[in-house]
């Protein structure tokens, strides 16, 4: 499985690729969604993208959304990884194509479950993460 971090926080990055890597994922990571989409055009497409809303050059809504509107892209799993809590927030972002959403701060229990959640862990990999 592989999965892209897209944070313009390195700090964050890190945090979600230690997790995701102990979980067998293959990481590639963006600072913001523009550098995301060039490298979904380049080909690097992964299973599934953590995408932090709050990003210079293109947030993490619209990076949804051109993602959302290409067919090549359709089997991406889309994860919301923010500090966005409102409710309009979180339902803004399901209905343009996030499958799941995780408020920050979060432990790394939180994103097991929500990767088991969308069917993207072996069920022995959520017990053991």
């Amino acid at each position: 499985m592989r999965a892209m971090i897209i944070d313009d926080s390195r700090a964050m990055r890190s945090i979600l690729r230690r997790i995701v890597t102990g979980l067998d994922f293959e990481t590639s990571e963006a600072e913001h969604g523009q550098a995301a989409l060039d490298q979904l055009h380049a080909g690097v497409v992964p299973d599934v993208c953590l995408v932090d809303w709050n990003m210079p050059v293109m947030d993490g809504y619209t990076f949804i959304t051109e993602v959302r509107a290409n067919p090549e892209w359709r089997d991406i799993t889309l994860m919301m990884v923010t500090t966005e809590s409102e409710q309009r927030q979180i339902v803004r972002a399901l209905a343009a194509g996030a499958h799941e959403y995780v408020i920050k701060p979060f432990t790394a229990d939180a994103i097991v479950d929500k990767l088991s959640l969308l069917g993207l862990l072996p069920e022995e990999s959520a017990v053991t993460a």
